[in-house]
């Protein structure tokens, strides 16, 4: 390169090198990371849409259910689940099919229903029959009996009856209850053998109902 002074002498200059860039070497160990970290941000997607595909409207318990009882429109409430892999719940549009249903298992709220816990067969035994006993509200040992607790039913003296006659003990188990104010009808399963015995003591009041184990 050549430079012109004032007086028009031609002057030598110096030219600078070129500068040489030196490129950085990416090490093998943080190649693979972001290898590992795309394929997972891909897999991370495809996870996203699947659930967003699996959403759909299921049937979830409203309120507690114990052992025994039928459900009813009131126990249910329907929700948004997505994914759910591996879980079989009941779908909001077959709510007609599990209505009147019993639940072989207690049912908490918040949880999903499937079908493996209801039945819609009578909650009785090979060799037991269902009776209704009809009793006063202060004839009943707790305020609420709930499907599968165990009762034991004894028999009590006829009102003229003399000396102290032995009494009979029978055992049954609460399939369902209903009261009022007043009154309470309680449905129990009983043994064959004791379903006539029992009957006559409840149509004379001559049946004690005690309370021996919870459900």
């Amino acid at each position: 390169m050549t430079l012109t002074t004032t007086r028009n002498e031609p002057l030598d200059a110096p030219i600078a090198p070129p500068r040489v860039v030196r490129q950085r070497r990416m090490r093998p160990g943080l190649l693979g990371l972001a290898v590992l970290l795309v394929a997972l941000g891909g897999l991370g997607s495809a996870f996203a849409v699947t659930s967003v595909r699996a959403t759909g409207s299921y049937l979830a318990i409203a309120r507690p259910v114990t052992v025994g009882s039928a459900l009813s429109a009131d126990d249910l409430v329907t929700v948004q689940v997505a994914g759910g892999q591996g879980l079989v719940p009941v779908p909001a549009g077959r709510i007609d099919d599990v209505i009147g249903k019993r639940a072989v298992v207690g049912l908490a709220a918040g949880t999903l229903l499937t079908m493996s816990q209801l039945t819609d067969q009578p909650m009785l035994g090979p060799d037991q029959q269902q009776i209704a006993l009809g009793l006063a509200a202060s004839e009943v040992p707790a305020r609420k009996l709930n499907p599968g607790d165990r009762l034991l039913l004894v028999s009590t003296p006829a009102k003229n009856s003399e000396g102290n006659a032995p009494s009979t003990r029978f055992e049954a188990t609460v399939i369902d209850m209903a009261a009022d104010r007043n009154n309470v009808v309680l449905y129990i399963a009983l043994a064959n053998r004791d379903v006539a015995a029992v009957v006559a003591l409840d149509a004379s009041d001559r049946i004690a109902v005690v309370l021996t184990g919870a459900a």
